[in-house]
């Protein structure tokens, strides 16, 4: 059995933001031009599945029918703006975003098939911030959020881990999974007042979901040292008590220093510690689906370097780790006090 299954069509490089967004095509394609460069591609533990397009029932499991329309009509009139600010459909986003729901379904179904250990699906547009109502940050549907229904409603899975380590908080699909004990959403992110303006610590779900959602914010220009800090000592206690049975992984590389967009400064020794340690924990039912990460330099590299920690390959990346001034230092330690503050009325933290 191959080992690893990357999930890519080239109808995602059909969704056009417009000149200068940089939710781009050309992030796939430096993508998929590493993982063919290095060879990744051509070793016997990968393979390349093409997706099915998602139904519209894929669709209705998270979001609102009024919503769907009003995409489907924006890209019939040659597109235009989804919310007030950055989400910007084209002619062909529709089908693209269609193809992104159908993409995390696909990997999804590969793993539970058994038909591959784990997968990544290298889908766009992104989709953690995607409402049920609405669009939002570059987001069109929620596809990581589809595809855990998908986990719960086909294969009966009753505890399923998303982990959001995009720089940015993953709103949407804390919103959708809320108030629910069959997902635990947590998500390391950046600071969040500025966007999307949700994922405070003391947001932990409601009802059947209290305590089931885990916030774990940083302040901008956060580094290694204190990001991996937080992920040893909250992240992985948390995961190891829930035993989840599946694990997905909305991954954003745009905390790496060069990213144009977010605000954080790791590098791509924080991405390869973090696979090592889920791919450990995962018991074999592992899926990632690729949210943001905008340094054209950068994450080709890192993507390749993750892959091949999955499918168990060599692949040589070295990074240097940037240096956090002590004030940075002094609010990541505020910030990492009151997540385990707040977490430790759930779960068991040393």
């Amino acid at each position: 059995m191959k080992r690893t299954a990357i999930i890519y069509s080239p109808i995602y490089l059909e969704h056009n933001p417009g000149r200068g967004h940089p939710e781009s095509a050309e992030r796939l394609r430096v993508i998929m031009s590493e993982l063919e460069k290095s060879g990744i591609l051509q070793n016997e533990r990968i393979a390349v599945l093409a997706p099915e397009p998602a139904r519209e029932e894929d669709l209705l499991m998270t979001h609102r029918p009024d919503y769907i329309e009003l995409v489907k009509q924006v890209c019939n009139r040659g597109g235009g703006l989804l919310d007030l600010g950055d989400t910007v459909a084209s002619p062909k986003s529709f089908e693209a975003a269609v193809y992104a729901v159908g993409g995390a379904k696909k990997a999804v179904d590969s793993v539970m098939k058994e038909e591959f250990k784990n997968a990544f699906a290298f889908v766009r547009p992104p989709g953690h911030h995607a409402l049920p109502y609405a669009a939002c940050g570059f987001c069109i549907f929620n596809n990581i959020a589809i595809a855990a229904k998908h986990l719960i409603q086909e294969y009966g899975i009753k505890k399923v881990l998303i982990l959001d380590i995009d720089a940015h908080h993953g709103n949407g699909t804390q919103e959708i999974f809320y108030d629910t004990d069959k997902v635990l959403y947590m998500s390391l992110h950046q600071d969040p007042r500025g966007f999307p303006g949700v994922g405070f610590p003391d947001e932990t779900g409601k009802g059947e979901g209290e305590g089931f959602t885990v916030n774990i914010p940083f302040p901008f220009r956060t580094t290694d040292e204190f990001y991996l800090k937080a992920f040893n000592e909250i992240a992985i206690p948390i995961i190891k008590q829930y035993s989840p049975e599946f694990t997905l992984m909305s991954v954003g590389f745009d905390g790496h220093y060069t990213d144009p967009v977010a605000s954080l400064w790791l590098s791509a020794n924080v991405y390869i510690h973090i696979f090592k340690e889920v791919y450990k924990l995962s018991n074999g039912r592992f899926v990632a689906v690729l949210e943001g990460g905008y340094s054209l330099e950068w994450i080709g590299k890192i993507a390749a370097a993750v892959v091949s920690i999955m499918a168990e390959l060599e692949y040589r990346l070295e990074d240097e780790p940037q240096q956090a001034s002590e004030r940075v230092r002094n609010r990541a330690f505020e910030f990492l006090n009151e997540v385990k503050r707040v977490q430790s009325k759930f779960w068991k933290l040393g």
